[in-house]
């Protein structure tokens, strides 16, 4: 007779593998099915040119949960995370701009431009901390049940509202922040275009809205909460790219007694008595589960993989309406050398740097202003990074990796476009050209270019609209409202299913929350 699971997880990303190793570390046993070959869906590391090793979606780690990686003890089974010493922009007038991991040198370069933004600069980050420590309260929490007078979800709503009553003053700053756009609220900081420019960036962040959109300031928030060894605001590159992340993580969920599965596509979530009882692969092979657990998007989850009559219709309509709209673009490069930027000091090395072409705040709305009309953004903003500073095991002696995230390059194109082969190559194109206007030497280096288009995101790792988050983080998709109303608790309408990856609360990144958190539900219900 085959096996029932107590639990099945669909995806192996690493939030499926971080429910799966919770609920294997309580005593349940967990199956864990992966589409493709490999661990990790968008946070993986794979070699597609031979020798070199791309972080092909995702390219660093910010908000990885401290008490994951405690929980399940992932340095022991291998990750490491180097935090970026530096975000460096180089500017058209030979000149440059860094933000840097010490205050005081930060400090200096921001008086380099302005000696008020100086002053400010300090108000800003001691604010901006003050702001993450509270909505970080936030990110360990399940949402309340606006429709329930239980007491404990009562008292939920009690404790939240004594949190942002300590916020004081501050207050009225967060109300706005919610509603603002990143430039909008920068300005009521600082003066200089250069450091708001830069700063805004982490407010588009797969997102397809422009630094002048309203709710932007948000995002640029939830990538301030960035933590590497309890640093506030750090990015780090992982030693072996960001797939190091999923792998330390199934390593940690066998050794606690998960089983896991690759090349194991789910075709539809099984139903029986009203209750998910399992799934059905691809291959027809029929799998039992007391429980199921979907780390894949609402999209995927309810329209792909379900059948509508198991859900209520209202559910569905908000499901159909959830907003992905994915905006971003992925080039990665094999070097055959490190290469130069102009504006650098002689004495600054780009190691363990974020290197970010955002040189203005008009470049950044004028590439918004492409994308808003159906086309990729003709002089994009890229974010590059290259891994091999930290790590040169990516790449063979000598050699680099050039990992670069990019905006815009949205999902959906105006009439006349599609992305295939010449159009993506010639997005990737643009993606070049833009960096090499400040690294002349750079397309001579050039030994091989992998470009993924949103389109792409979608075909081979299942994010619906090309959406690096599973669903945009605006504000009617946040905390009560992730992914519908009613159903921020991770217990979906059809009983015994539960949502642990990104599309539920509280959103993308390569976070962990989400999964921990439904974990928590989900031996409550046991």
């Amino acid at each position: 007779m085959a096996k029932t699971y107590d639990t099945v997880v669909i995806g192996g990303g690493h939030n499926g593998l971080i429910a799966a190793a919770y609920l294997a570390k309580a005593g349940k046993s967990v199956l864990v099915l992966e589409r493709r070959h490999i661990l990790g869906g968008a946070t993986v590391t794979e070699e597609v040119y031979p020798g070199f090793k791309y972080t092909t979606l995702s390219y660093v780690v910010s908000m990885l949960r401290p008490e994951i990686i405690r929980d399940l003890e992932l340095a022991k089974y291998g990750l490491q995370i180097i935090p970026l010493a530096s975000t460096f922009t180089p500017l058209p007038d030979g000149n440059y701009f860094c933000i840097w991991d010490e205050e005081e040198k930060t400090l200096a370069e921001v008086r380099r431009f302005s000696g008020n933004d100086a002053d400010a600069f300090a108000e800003f980050d001691r604010l901006m901390t003050q702001l993450a420590r509270f909505v970080k309260n936030f990110l360990n929490m399940v949402p309340p049940d606006p429709r329930s007078f239980r007491p404990r979800e009562l008292r939920k709503f009690l404790d939240l509202g004594k949190r942002f009553q300590a916020l004081g003053d501050n207050s009225f700053t967060f109300a706005k922040l919610m509603t603002m756009s990143a430039m909008e609220f920068l300005d009521m900081f600082f003066e200089t275009d250069v450091i708001k420019a830069q700063m805004a960036t982490a407010g588009i962040i797969g997102t397809c809205l422009g630094i002048r959109s309203p709710g932007t300031a948000y995002v640029l928030l939830h990538h301030y909460m960035g933590q590497v060894d309890g640093a506030t605001t750090a990015w780090g590159i992982p030693r072996g790219g960001t797939g190091a992340v999923p792998e330390s993580i199934a390593a940690s969920a066998r050794n606690l007694g998960a089983e896991i599965r690759v090349e194991a596509p789910v075709a539809k979530i099984l139903v029986k008595g009203g209750k998910a009882a399992g799934v059905v692969l691809e291959s027809g092979e029929e799998i039992r589960a007391k429980t199921v657990a979907t780390s894949v998007d609402p999209h995927v989850t309810f329209i792909k993989l379900l059948d509508s009559k198991h859900v209520p219709d209202d559910f569905l309509e908000y499901i159909r309406r959830y907003k992905y709209r994915g905006s971003s673009g992925k080039v990665n490069m094999a070097l055959d050398g490190f290469p130069t930027f102009t504006g650098l000091p002689k004495d600054m090395h780009l190691r363990a740097a974020d290197i970010s072409i955002s040189p203005s705040s008009e470049f950044l709305e004028r590439a918004y202003d492409d994308a808003k009309y159906g086309e990729f953004s003709k002089e994009p903003f890229c974010e590059v990074c290259i891994p091999t500073t930290v790590d040169p095991t990516m790449a063979p002696p000598g050699k680099h990796v050039m990992s670069v995230f990019v905006q815009y390059a949205p999902y959906e194109l105006k009439k006349g476009l599609k992305w295939d082969e010449k159009y993506r190559e010639a997005f990737g194109d643009a993606v070049v050209n833009a960096i090499a206007k400040y690294s002349p030497d750079l397309k001579n280096l050039i030994l091989h270019r992998q470009t993924v288009s949103p389109y792409d995101m979608e075909q081979e790792y299942g994010l619906t609209g090309g959406n690096i988050f599973q669903g945009e983080l605006t504000l009617e998709q946040l905390f009560m409202m992730r992914p519908a109303p009613g159903y921020a608790q991770y217990r979906m309408p059809l009983k015994n299913l539960y949502m642990c990856g990104s599309g539920a609360h509280p959103g993308g990144g390569i976070m962990g929350a989400p999964a921990r958190l439904c974990v928590k539900e989900m031996l409550k219900d046991f």
